[in-house]
């Protein structure tokens, strides 16, 4: 779907638009500090007001005259946000008799504004000095009170400080975010492979690539792993978005709103763009401790960040963090017999005399959270040179994961097959594990100048990269155990013993190299932008150990022995070198941004790009944008984009071998391997399917914030998110659905295979609300922020290439009733939160309610889960001057999500000969393993420790 006469505004008549009016920029590429008022984070605790003024002066770079008599015995409220200076010193100045006052040359003063007894202005007027270094203006203005929305764009736009990041008392950044931003879902999944480590992030319901991600505005490279198991963002590659240290960040700006205009592809959701700390005297050493209820899951933190001056008002960041996590089990007991002795009987149960069986261990699986071990790094600079300044960040990060596969029982001989003493390789089965390495690297540096005209250039060169390693460790390739068994003259045991049990499965690297520059310019009522940019993207699969992939048993697609195992290692197998891949593309980028304010209520802004592919060619894009200033209350704000999302590098050149499980017709959990195609693979071109292209998307936003006082904001946003050509996977395609298709599946030798094509058009539309209030209470200050989204995905239109072997095959046969689910069904179609801060000079409570909507899941059978509320809560205490102490809970009352009734495995009941039960179980998956918007790990309790040197 489009809209019309949207799509008359072509791309040159745009421009010629823009270049004499409009623009907007998430990180404002346009400085519009001469059309508003300038906007800074303010962080003032109550105080004396004579302290808290000279704070706040440093703060806000400017200088502020008062007499110390007249302030020193009063008390200020303490202020936390974004403000203009005249708001935050009328905000820190509230019932002290007091008013700031500017006069003609822009000097603030303090008078007194009533006659109050006790107070005589004699001693000498202080001037309040400013801080040598300058603090930085933030491009997107805030609200006026502690809220998150921005008033004063054309778009909505949610501002989270470091503090509020902190304070949600989480360890990694996907999960605060998920507690912090109701349009924002960090889903998480179990036996997942590679998507139990990198959970897809989410914005307004769609895919992971359709968010993009900024580090200090600059475009951040994506993670190297594709999601290709049934999870939410099946067939997308997202962003780590835990490799960044959470204690290096200042804040993060999240655009609810189209921004391909301005950004380039991926920016159909929205943009989120993460700020690194830029003090220069900050000084903190920061740990915590904490468990899950059920007494697993404990992590432990330790952080420590320095700032330091540098000559020519400079200055350096750095922050060391260190992350240790243990696993969670939430697995039900192993309710199928493990060994081939069992026989059922009439009431169902099955039944046993076979020792083994008795006395076999019930929990067998791991389902839960993966462990970890992480270290990370960030470092933030900026340096005057030559009447401009050099700049430059890196992150650095370490992680060491493992996560659990499917359990492989004595009786599954396929995987764990029969030696000569009648018993399997490893008698008592095996469980899998899945050691992924990751190593996640970017820096930028960076020159800007401003002239005497009002102009700006400012060029940076950024790179980064993510690489995972994977190895599968307690397992074996049953195919290499056929193999002796039939060909060496090894004793059962000393087979045993030759038996490797891990192995390196493959590797997974991606990078990203980016030059941009940037040329701006102020007018008297407007600003221009005009840029251009140069990308490349590497991708490289590394191949793993023969022992990872190798079929020892067979060849050339037969049989060798009477009885066939399993290739390559089991749980995760690896990639042979004909399965390796080194691939580059190349992108070069045109744009152009204004901004025109048209009078002292009306706002408009437009911005035009234009992104050429040297893979699939290219895409021209626009944006324009409006913000009315009704009266002193009210404002209205709309946007109308087009958009893009160019296909990544892993679904065009991903390909592998995978275990993966599918529950059949009768509710049985089956394993099957699955070959995934490269887009440019024999395959694919035997079928027909075209090169991928890149999807396109029509955004539509309309808004509205009212401010009745000011201290309380409301805004409501409407959004319509149409995306058409929208790059899908296909259903895992078996034999006998078209005689075609087996005759392509034969001679590639496989059986399943499922890949890439450009197959639906879906249709977005949804509400996001944030209503903010702050008041005095109870010798402090209080915050109430209630936000809310309401979104719904529906795919509109499923399809497949014409002229193609697949185009004639019923498209329900190539997309499953899984995957349509998967888009338009696995999130939560609502999330509210109410989140309630009371803050005096010791304490700090934080109350955070979170409303989770309904989702259904399609496994097999279809079940839809309750909407559940969950209560996080915190205490912080201010020891001294330098240490606070926190105590939290998160999930405080252990609420869970519903059992599972759909896709389980390995339930029954077993009995002995004399009919006593020995295990009874519905399943291994107590939850769903597949989507779990807020886990299934129950209540978690932490401390933390803050020391400020």
């Amino acid at each position: 779907m489009s809209y019309p006469l949207a799509k008359k505004f072509n791309t040159f008549s745009l421009l010629i638009f823009i270049t004499s009016s409009l623009t907007f920029s998430l990180v404002s590429r346009a400085d519009i500090s001469t059309i508003t008022s300038k906007i800074i984070y303010f962080s003032v605790d109550a105080q004396p007001v004579d302290q808290a003024l000279i704070k706040l002066a440093q703060q806000a770079d400017q200088s502020i005259l008062f007499s110390y008599d007249l302030t020193n015995a009063l008390n200020s409220k303490a202020i936390d946000g974004y403000y203009s200076v005249s708001l935050a010193l009328r905000k820190l100045l509230k019932n002290t008799h007091l008013i700031a006052q500017i006069n003609a040359k822009g000097q603030w003063s303090i008078k007194q504004k009533v006659k109050v007894e006790g107070y005589k202005d004699t001693k000498p007027i202080i001037k309040a000095k400013k801080k040598i270094k300058s603090i930085e203006r933030i491009a997107i203005v805030g609200s006026h009170i502690n809220g998150r929305t921005v008033k004063d764009l054309p778009v909505p736009v949610d501002i989270i400080s470091g503090d509020t990041l902190r304070n949600s008392g989480h360890t990694n950044l996907g999960q605060m975010l998920q507690a912090l931003v109701p349009s924002f879902n960090f889903s998480r999944s179990a036996i997942s492979d590679g998507s139990d480590v990198l959970q897809p992030a989410t914005l307004r319901g769609l895919g992971p690539d359709q968010t993009l991600i900024l580090l200090n505005g600059k475009r951040r490279h994506q993670a190297s792993l594709i999601h290709i198991n049934s999870s939410v963002g099946r067939g997308t590659a997202g962003t780590d978005m835990n490799a960044i240290a959470v204690r290096a960040i200042k804040r993060i700006e999240i655009l609810r709103d189209g921004a391909a205009a301005q950004y380039g592809s991926d920016a159909i959701a929205g943009v989120i763009n993460i700020v690194l700390n830029d003090s220069s005297d900050q000084s903190t050493l920061e740990t915590s401790v904490g468990a899950y209820k059920q007494g697993d899951g404990e992590d432990f933190t330790l952080s420590y960040t320095q700032g330091l001056a540098l000559s020519h008002d400079g200055f350096v960041n750095a922050t060391l963090s260190l992350v240790e996590h243990q696993s969670t089990n939430r697995s039900g007991l192993h309710g199928a017999c493990q060994f081939d002795q069992c026989v059922q009987v009439e009431n169902g149960h099955w039944q046993t005399s076979d020792p083994r069986e008795l006395s076999a261990s019930r929990e067998t699986f791991r389902i839960g959270d993966p462990s970890y071990q992480q270290l990370s790094f960030a470092a933030n600079s900026e340096l005057e040179l030559n009447k401009g300044q050099l700049y430059g960040f890196l992150t650095y990060s370490h992680r060491e994961n493992e996560s659990a596969a499917f359990f492989r029982h004595n009786a599954n001989t396929h995987e764990n097959p029969i030696l000569g003493d009648s018993s399997a390789a490893i008698p008592q089965g095996y469980l899998p594990k899945i050691n992924s390495d990751i190593e996640d690297i970017s820096y930028s540096l960076g020159y800007k100048v401003s002239f005497d005209n009002d102009a700006t250039i400012d060029i940076s060169y950024t790179y980064g990269k993510n690489q995972i390693d994977y190895t599968t460790s307690d397992s074996l390739n049953a195919s290499y155990a056929n193999y002796l068994l039939y060909t060496s003259d090894l004793t059962t045991d000393e087979l045993r013993t030759q038996l490797p049990c891990s192995a390196f499965a493959y590797g997974l690297s991606l990078s990203l190299e980016t030059v941009n520059l940037l040329f701006k310019k102020d007018y008297e009522n407007y600003s221009l932008v005009l840029g251009a940019e140069f990308r490349q993207d590497k991708y490289e699969i590394i191949p793993g150990e023969a022992y990872s992939f190798e079929d020892y048993d067979t060849k050339n697609h037969q049989p060798l022995f009477e009885h066939d195992a399993a290739g390559g290692i089991q749980g995760f197998p690896g990639v042979s070198p004909e399965l390796g891949v080194n691939e580059s593309r190349n992108v070069v980028s045109l744009f152009a941004e204004s901004v025109t304010q048209i009078n002292d209520f009306l706002q408009l802004s437009a911005a035009v790009r234009y992104d050429d592919y040297d893979v699939f060619g290219n895409s021209s894009n626009s944006k324009i944008a409006a913000h009315w200033q009704v009266n002193d209350n009210i404002i209205l704000r709309g946007a109308y984009s087009t958009g893009f999302r160019a296909p990544s590098m892993q679904q065009m050149y991903f390909n592998n071998i995978s275990t993966q499980f599918i529950v059949d017709e009768s509710g049985s959990l089956l394993s099957e391997e699955v070959e995934t195609f490269r887009n440019d693979s024999t395959l694919t071109t035997r079928l027909g399917v075209p090169t991928l292209k890149e999807e396109e998307s029509d955004n539509l936003s309309i808004g509205l914030i009212y401010s009745p006082t000011d201290n309380i904001d409301l805004s409501v946003d409407f959004y319509q998110i149409n995306i058409d050509d929208r790059i899908v996977i296909s259903s895992k395609l078996g034999m006998g659905i078209s005689h075609l298709l087996d005759q392509a599946f034969i001679e590639e030798g496989v059986t399943k295979g499922q890949f890439f094509l450009n197959g639906a058009g879906t249709k977005t539309q949804g509400t996001d609300i944030v209503a903010s209030w702050q008041t005095q209470a109870l010798a402090g200050n209080i915050n109430f922020t209630l936000a809310a989204n309401f979104t719904n995905t529906e795919v509109t239109k499923l399809f497949t290439p014409s002229h193609s072997t697949l185009h004639t095959i019923a498209v329900e046969k190539i997309f499953s009733e899984q995957d349509i689910s998967i888009i338009e069904e696995w999130q939560p179609r609502s999330k509210v939160s109410l989140n309630t801060r009371y803050k005096n000079l010791y304490w700090t409570v934080n109350l955070l309610l979170n409303h989770y909507g309904k989702y259904t899941i399609t496994d097999g059978g279809k079940q839809t889960y309750s909407e559940e509320l969950l209560t996080d809560v915190s205490i912080n205490y201010q020891v001294s001057k330098k240490l606070s102490v926190t105590l939290g809970s998160h999930n405080l009352f252990n609420v869970m999500p519903d059992v599972n009734s759909i896709g389980n495995s390995r339930g029954g009941t077993i009995e002995n000969e004399q009919g006593d039960i020995i295990v009874e179980s519905t399943g291994v998956f107590k939850y769903s393993r597949r989507s779990a918007p807020f886990g299934f790990n129950g209540a978690y309790y932490y401390m933390n420790l803050h020391y400020a040197f």
